[in-house]
């Protein structure tokens, strides 16, 4: 695009939203047209950069026209998002997850009509390491492999979704699917460890952002792939990157590792 792409971030107010309306404040390639809070929003109406700010905090009832859509909302909020990308033609990227079945089978239709990108972990690093670890798998079929991860103490899913979207490309790069590899705890699981499957252990503490270890171990030999996040911001400058990345693009489900292969 010649013009600077229209930007709405949705769930503008939440740790994501406000990470987010830091960077595309200085980031010449967007022009951010709404930002987008719940209609109980106790920020709705008020200056999403302070005070002296043009731009104030909204709901979708005062949709404008855009190019891009980042949403780190929540279910209902994507829902709304949805709707609006559907209705006025522009590209969707999200981070959201808890997802019901009916909002999952809506966002795969959507992929069919405008283009979508949606991923658990918009950590350029982590989609490097997602590609590296599918390889490493396919390439490696025999080993062991294990995946641990380490989150705040406050993170309330476990394993995280990063740590199973590493599973399922280590799986497919196997031939197969995580729910036929994967052993989520060993309690109670005596006796020798199966051959193929696809552990997971998780670490909850402090204020740890994130971490992610692959663990592949053969005979007299071990191989090691991570990626230790310290900085918040790096989600917020992933999904922007995606947002770039996906505005002018073709209706398709797009993973944040297509923006990847695109730098290589």
């Amino acid at each position: 695009m010649t013009r600077p792409i229209r930007l709405v971030i949705s769930g503008a107010s939440g740790r994501m939203g406000i990470a987010l309306l830091d960077l595309v404040r200085d980031d010449e390639r967007f022009d951010l047209v709404q930002a987008v809070v719940s209609p109980g929003s106790a920020r709705l109406g008020k200056a999403a950069y302070g005070d002296v700010s043009a731009l104030r905090f909204s709901d979708w009832s005062e949709a404008t026209a855009a190019d891009v859509v980042i949403d780190f909302s929540g279910p209902e909020g994507l829902d709304s998002a949805l709707a609006y990308c559907e209705a006025n033609g522009a590209a969707l990227v999200t981070g959201t997850t808890g997802l019901s079945p009916e909002l999952e089978d809506r966002l795969g239709k959507a992929a069919e009509r405008s283009p979508v990108l949606r991923a658990a972990n918009f950590s350029l690093g982590v989609a490097v390491l997602t590609r590296l670890l599918r390889e490493a798998a396919a390439a490696l079929p025999g080993w062991d492999l294990d995946i641990v991860e380490a989150h705040h103490g406050r993170k309330e899913d476990a394993p995280s979704g990063t740590a199973l979207a590493l599973g399922h490309a280590a799986a497919a790069g196997r031939g197969a699917s995580l729910d036929e590899l994967a052993v989520y705890a060993r309690e109670g699981r005596p006796g020798a460890r199966k051959s193929g499957t696809i552990g997971f252990a998780v670490v909850r503490g402090g204020d740890i952002v994130g971490e992610h270890q692959a663990l592949l171990m053969g005979q007299g030999e071990r191989i090691e792939l991570g990626h230790r996040a310290t900085d918040r911001s790096i989600f917020a400058r992933g999904a922007l990157e995606a947002a770039a990345w996906i505005a002018g693009r073709a209706p398709g489900a797009w993973t944040i590792e297509d923006v990847i292969a695109a730098k290589v």
